[in-house]
């Protein structure tokens, strides 16, 4: 094998950049193909990069905590420890980034900085994110992302994973110790000074999208507010007929959600539909989209042919793609190609509210909070029941009022009898 140039790969189809959060290997160690040597943060998670040739890692050339354009070289790759190999010619230096929690490492005077990468013949290509070589600081993506977010330096952390490696018990224990030891939590005064927090690749992208989303799509809104005591009965029966089963399962009221989005996307298939410029996709398949909050902004993780999969399944897939992402382990078949969308901030007490269209999708559902509250009901009399107010975002190029209100109509016969959403 001659010698190769390990470059930043493209981790994301939006991706043109990446900050190199860990370097896995150092200088010198043996690489296996397919082992991960590094990890790198990109517009969407923290992902593993790997080494698509076996050698020796013999030069890194970008320190972790820098942020690096595609196809630059990072790293030099030989058959032995000892091959000669030449350094890529010297170009413009990337910029660190710099926060509480990680200092730029300075390169030493020979040590030259990337240039665009060499042809493919002569590279490595990785797929997951780096940390830095230069420190020997072991930590987790997971723990460094919480790190960072709580402003906790790394040199503060005693690590208890393997190795010494810092994990996500470490951070929340030095967490906890800085906590008992702070000042008071409400100053009788101003704070200190400003902050200013660089945006991460994440924010980034989250700010591009959703501006070009609200300025450049029509949106209008529909809203409609259900009876949720069928809902209500239905769920806690089922849970209670589920804990029995040997793999038991909970389900929420957001399965219950998607479940019956599934059903009424297939009733009314226009909403299932992407906007292309000079035509409007149908899709065949429901790709059901639904938020989850992360540290750093939101992720819209992808239950594919969700039509096919029936309400405890559609419950595993979510919680397994939520626990993914908030682990920043998402690969981008795990959220990429949506064709709807539900975005749900009932359970964090909101009672309704609208959402911006995800594109090229052509509608977005915003679930609120299942409340109580006084109804007439069909005796003229007033009685307490459960209500839910669902929002309906529609991208008027693709979807008029009337369609957009069949929608929400599917719905609502869906969730009103819950049971339809069980066979």
């Amino acid at each position: 094998m001659p010698v190769k140039t390990i470059t930043m790969p493209m981790l994301s189809p939006s991706m043109t950049e990446g900050t190199l959060a860990n370097w896995i290997k150092k200088e010198g160690d043996h690489i296996q193909s397919g082992e991960v040597i590094a990890e790198v943060e990109t517009d969407k998670a923290i992902m593993d990069l790997e080494a698509f040739d076996s050698g020796y890692l013999r030069k890194i050339l970008i320190p972790a905590g820098t942020k690096v354009a595609i196809n630059t070289p990072i790293g030099i790759l030989t058959t032995t420890a000892d091959e000669p190999f030449d350094l890529p010619s010297t170009t413009s230096t990337p910029t660190p980034t710099t926060t509480p929690t990680q200092q730029p490492t300075t390169q030493t005077p020979s040590a030259p900085s990337p240039q665009p990468s060499p042809s493919s013949s002569d590279r490595t290509t990785v797929t997951s994110p780096p940390p830095p070589p230069t420190s020997r600081i072991k930590i987790s993506p997971l723990a460094k992302k919480i790190a960072h977010t709580q402003n906790i330096p790394l040199h503060l952390i005693s690590g208890t994973g393997p190795g010494g490696r810092i994990v996500k018990r470490d951070v929340l224990q030095a967490a906890q110790n800085l906590a008992q030891n702070a000042p008071p939590l409400f100053p009788t005064g101003p704070i200190a000074r400003d902050a200013r927090i660089p945006l991460t690749p994440m924010r980034q992208t989250i700010a591009r999208r959703l501006l070009e989303s609200k300025t450049q799509i029509p949106h209008f809104y529909l809203q409609i507010e259900i009876n949720a005591d069928p809902l209500v009965q239905t769920r806690t029966a089922l849970n209670e007929a589920l804990a029995n089963l040997t793999d038991p399962v909970k389900l929420s009221y957001n399965d219950f959600v998607m479940k019956a989005v599934v059903h009424a996307l297939r009733a009314v298939p226009a909403v299932n539909s992407s906007f292309e410029g000079d035509a409007i996709r149908q899709h065949s398949e429901v790709h059901l989209a639904f938020a989850v909050a992360l540290e750093n902004g939101l992720i819209t993780p992808v239950i594919r042919s969700a039509s096919s999969k029936n309400i405890r399944q559609i419950s595993i897939e979510a919680k397994n793609l939520a626990t993914k992402a908030r682990e920043g382990k998402l690969k981008p078949d795990d959220y990429l190609g949506g064709t709807f969308t539900v975005s749900n901030l009932g359970m964090m007490g909101i009672d309704s509210f609208s959402a911006i269209i995800n594109p090229p999708q052509a509608a977005i559902l915003a679930v609120g909070n299942i409340t109580k509250k006084p109804i007439v009901n069909d005796l003229n009399q007033i009685t307490i029941g459960h209500r839910m107010t669902l929002t309906l975002s529609c991208d008027h190029r693709v979807i008029d009022g009337a369609i957009g209100a069949q929608f929400l109509s599917a719905l609502r016969r869906h969730l009103e009898n819950p049971v339809l959403l069980l066979a």
